[in-house]
């Protein structure tokens, strides 16, 4: 005979497992233990749907590679960081809540104080003023493309959608146009040398006259 938890449920066995819905309620019980707590975290994306009351944030550690989903209500944004933007750091009021039903985890926010600009946004002014710095951004620096190119070069990720649509639409518009596509991780760790060695490849070859990196959509963190 199986032995039972205290709320009831037999434990679970190889011969006894529990049903999904079993587990679910039980991860739900135990996050629901820690109660309201407060949050310190960087704003990485931000999602206001017209017409809903509800706002979805997303929420960054500054030191490591972790975030959790964030709801409120906008009257809760309104009050406390009305002028809210990505790339922000906050401090919120949350309980943690677990979804059953999709098993997702986010936590539910009823207050929220915007405290600084935040290291994300202070990282890209620093690279902004370092390349401004560089010359990179003078216009003077700036070529005008040719308005039909013998061949353009193209980067981006394999069979993506950005493939996809840049080769449909310019096609459409100009049925003779020439690509050389060159496929590279267009995120993770991979993704700036595989991109800096098409870049590359496709500099040396004297039939290219434009080269275009695309990506498709996708999240902020995923860009970050």
């Amino acid at each position: 005979m199986t032995t039972p938890e205290p709320n009831g449920i037999p434990k679970s066995t190889a011969e006894e497992p529990w049903p999904v819905r079993v587990v679910s309620q039980k991860i739900s019980g135990w996050i629901a233990k820690l109660g309201w707590v407060w949050v310190d975290g960087q704003v990485a994306q931000i999602s206001r749907r017209p017409g809903a009351t509800t706002v979805f944030l997303t929420l960054r550690d500054p030191s490591a590679d972790l975030s959790l989903t964030v709801t409120t209500n906008r009257d809760v944004l309104d009050v406390g960081a009305p002028n809210l933007e990505e790339g922000a750091r906050v401090t919120l009021h949350a309980k943690p809540d677990f979804f059953p039903a999709r098993g997702t985890l986010s936590l539910r926010a009823d207050e929220i104080r915007q405290v600084g600009l935040g290291e994300l946004l202070a990282r890209l002014e620093r690279l902004k003023k370092l390349l401004a710095a560089e010359g990179l951004f003078d216009p003077r620096r700036k070529r005008r493309p040719p308005f039909l190119p013998g061949r353009i070069g193209l980067i981006t990720g394999r069979a993506s959608a950005a493939e996809r649509d840049v080769l449909t639409n310019a096609r459409r518009r100009w049925p003779a146009v020439d690509f050389r596509v060159v496929n590279v991780a267009v995120q993770g760790p991979t993704a700036v040398p595989q991109i800096v060695d098409a870049l590359k490849v496709l500099d040396a070859d004297e039939s290219i006259d434009v080269i275009v990196i695309a990506r498709g959509g996708g999240g902020v963190e995923d860009l970050l």
